[in-house]
């Protein structure tokens, strides 16, 4: 498998565990000096930091576990990536890839049932976040680990006491 697949496989790694909630699952796939960002879009080229980075994979997995609210019932997050641009040197690399995250939401099965009439998907989804990752990934022991990823999105964002 080329590197650059390899890295891609990464942001994949990273979007399915940050789907699930799994701490454990995107902490690994960081340096233990790694740092995460995030900023908010303040104008067509311009943004703003968001909250304080999170350092080192222990820090991501932490905050995966402590600070992402979780899925209601019936709910879950699923990510989208597009447009990967790699560039490797060596043993560094920088990726860019857009994002755009969907809000699942299933209904209940009623008691008696669905419907006769109920046909297809029950439920709804709908995209809530976009933007871009921009990420610098390292070769450690021959695996490829992020060691610094910005989250720029594209909207204004929030973060209770930031």
């Amino acid at each position: 498998m080329s590197d650059e697949r390899k890295i891609q496989e990464v942001l994949a790694r990273y979007v399915r565990a940050t789907d699930r909630r799994d701490g454990r699952s995107q902490g690994a796939l960081f340096t233990v000096d790694a740092t995460v960002q995030i900023f908010a879009k303040t104008g067509p080229d311009t943004y703003e930091t968001v909250g304080e980075p999170v350092i080192g994979a222990a820090g991501v997995e932490y905050a995966v576990d402590n600070f992402m609210a979780p899925h209601p019932e019936g709910g879950s997050g699923h990510h989208i990536t597009s447009d990967h641009l790699i560039e490797v040197d060596g043993e560094l690399a920088h990726m860019n890839a857009q994002f755009v995250v969907f809000e699942v939401r299933a209904t209940s099965r009623p008691a008696a049932g669905r419907p006769e009439s109920a046909f297809g998907a029950q439920g709804t989804v709908r995209p809530v976040e976009s933007g871009y990752y921009d990420t610098d990934l390292r070769r450690v022991d021959g695996e490829w680990k992020i060691v610094a990823h910005r989250v720029l999105m594209d909207m204004p964002m929030a973060i209770p006491g930031a």
